[in-house]
């Protein structure tokens, strides 16, 4: 797949069932954080409020949607995988996993904003 320069290009170099997640988490994304903005970077989808806050890598079988201070989150139901000091993220195989976990989805974007807000930018210091 080619570097894509804009997220709608990242979209369109996915099959549909990927290209449907990533549609469904940008809406809640953007629900979620209107101020966010939103880019390509680092080769994927990234949204920021006083730096990034989370992003979407699309893989073979799946797309992962993370964030950046995702050991920070609330997560109750132990949905968020990874193993590094800071970073988390959620496996969605299927665009109807978005829809059942929306309510979740939104409060982790939600605090991820707040949490950039009250720390800073998370990719400094």
């Amino acid at each position: 797949m080619a570097k894509a320069k804009t997220v709608e290009g990242f979209i369109e170099g996915l099959d549909a069932e990927k290209a449907e997640i990533v549609r469904q988490v940008r809406k809640v994304v953007k629900a979620a954080a209107p101020d966010a903005s939103e880019a390509i970077k680092w080769a994927q989808p990234v949204y920021e409020v006083n730096g990034p806050f989370a992003y979407l890598q699309a893989h073979s079988g799946h797309v992962n949607f993370g964030f950046w201070r995702g050991v920070e989150l609330d997560d109750p139901e132990g949905l968020l995988q990874g193993t590094g000091e800071k970073m988390r993220h959620v496996k969605l195989s299927e665009a109807g996993e978005v829809k059942a976990q929306q309510d979740q989805f939104t409060a982790w974007v939600q605090q991820a904003v707040q949490l950039n807000l009250e720390k800073g930018n998370p990719t400094r210091g």
